[in-house]
């Protein structure tokens, strides 16, 4: 940390995290063979999440350019469109889709997150340079480079996120989003380490959206957008600091007017552990059900709980949810529901419709599965309790479960029994028997979304061993429609 005067206009040197940061995407060579192939299936499952999300005209119609006709011949494209745009708008455009269904990878910690949000940014920028060193005869970057921009991404975000609480102080965990994609950025288009620690500084000055677009009363679909916003914003500084503009060294810990006194109570903003491909190594893929990530394995016990209770609906006289802390905190949410956007985030929801269907997939949360008046009764007989067992492990470095436990109770006296689950498939104590279910996720949202050949094309694509060595320029151009 900077120790400064404020009023003293001397500039202090640059406060540590910045340093650390900028010095890590700059000149870290990452060396995981585990974290390069787990990059590679999060490549694939981030994309697919996108194909899937362009079925519906709410995120379509946040998509192209923000100004009408406002596009860029030989820019970034945008997968699954025909799109060319600039890159920050097209980071913007990447950024959206990804995030729009809340289907992509997720990482808990004392702040969550979806670190493969920063994909917005970063595919955006490496299609851009793959395009312009092309025209300029020069080697464009390959898909290892993304991979490993990727990498770093995950790890800036998520190791920030290990013991720094945003959401403790009602702001959204996409601001690290923009920090994490403007050092990567940043570091992609050659910056220096006084320019990646000048972007770097800015994004911290942007301060935080606050998260109240993910709580009731005002839930609502800017959750689906605004990791877009912030790759886009990280594209932007990323590119203003290239010009060489000035940065703030003691953004953070400048009294009074630093981001910790400002925005995080005075607490000095840490990273905990040496960055390097952890993150990444132990990231949580989503799988299986288009949930919010705490509810997940709560999904799972439902699912199992629905042949027994199926032809008993009208007969359950409550139903008992255990989670863990951040659990209740986030998602336990009773009343009406307005959009989607607010039925993804309660629990109750998630649990409710596996419970009835046998099932939950995205278009679950639209209004016609939503009006069928089962699901506010199983919402109405449901108590949802904290497990501090669930808590603890959620927290513990070894193990990151996200442990639900569901049953039902009937009006005879009659019960279902306890089942219970300590993580979801997405696990990395999973990943064996989650992978090629991700796979298989991947391969049906590409065909849903692209004619056939050119659907086969794309994962013959996405099965080849030496996929990194893929100029990115090809890569995506195998990814637009016409």
């Amino acid at each position: 940390m900077s120790a400064h005067d404020y009023k003293s206009a001397k500039r202090p040197d640059p406060d540590q995290v910045l340093v650390d940061i900028a010095d890590y995407a700059r000149s870290y060579k990452v060396d995981s063979d585990q974290a390069y192939e787990t990059a590679r299936y999060c490549l694939m499952d981030t994309l697919a999440c996108g194909f899937q999300a362009l079925k519906y005209p709410a995120c379509t119609k946040m998509l192209g350019p923000v100004v009408p006709g406002a596009t860029l011949s030989g820019g970034s494209r945008v997968p699954g469109t025909s799109y060319e745009l600039d890159p920050v708008m097209a980071a913007f455009n990447i950024g959206a889709m990804i995030r729009w269904l809340d289907f992509n990878d997720t990482w808990l910690a004392a702040e969550w997150g979806h670190p493969s949000d920063n994909l917005g940014a970063i595919l955006a920028v490496a299609d851009y340079l793959s395009r312009r060193a092309i025209f300029m005869g020069e080697k464009p970057l390959t898909v290892r480079h993304v991979l490993t921009a990727m990498i770093k991404a995950h790890e800036i975000q998520g190791v920030l996120a290990l013991e720094n609480s945003f959401n403790r102080v009602g702001l959204d965990h996409v601001l690290l989003v923009r920090v994490a994609s403007t050092a990567v950025v940043t570091a992609m288009l050659g910056g220096s380490k006084e320019q990646i620690i000048n972007a770097v500084s800015n994004a911290w000055i942007d301060g935080g959206a606050l998260r109240t677009y993910r709580h009731a009363p005002n839930t609502g679909s800017r959750k689906s957008w605004a990791a877009g916003d912030a790759t886009s914003r990280a594209v932007r500084l990323a590119f203003i600091a290239m010009k060489d503009e000035m940065g703030y060294p003691s953004a953070l810990s400048v009294k009074t007017w630093g981001f910790q006194d400002v925005l995080f109570k005075g607490k000095p903003l840490v990273i905990p552990q040496p960055l390097g491909s952890y993150v990444m190594e132990n990231v949580l893929f989503k799988i299986s059900f288009p949930a919010e990530f705490h509810a997940q394995t709560a999904v799972e016990c439902a699912m199992k709980l629905h042949p027994q209770v199926r032809d008993k609906l009208d007969q359950i006289e409550k139903i008992v949810i255990e989670t863990q802390e951040p659990g209740v905190r986030i998602i336990d949410k009773t009343g009406p529901l307005a959009n989607p956007a607010d039925r993804d985030h309660c629990i109750q929801y998630m649990v409710a419709v596996p419970l009835i269907f046998g099932r939950l997939t995205a278009a679950d949360y639209e209004d016609k599965v939503a009006n069928d008046p089962r699901v506010d009764r199983l919402r109405n007989a449901m108590q949802v309790r904290e497990n501090e067992t669930f808590t603890k492990e959620y927290y513990e470095r070894d193990k990151r479960y996200i442990g639900n436990a569901i049953q039902v109770f009937f009006k005879d006296g009659s019960k279902t029994e306890r089942v219970a689950a300590d993580f979801p498939i997405g696990h990395r104590r999973r990943r064996a028997e989650g992978m090629p279910v991700l796979v298989k996720k991947v391969e049906s949202s590409v065909a849903a979304h692209f004619p056939p050949k050119q659907s086969d094309a794309i994962n013959a694509m996405f099965a080849r061993k030496d996929l990194d060595t893929i100029p990115v320029n090809e890569f995506v151009a195998q990814l637009v429609t016409n």
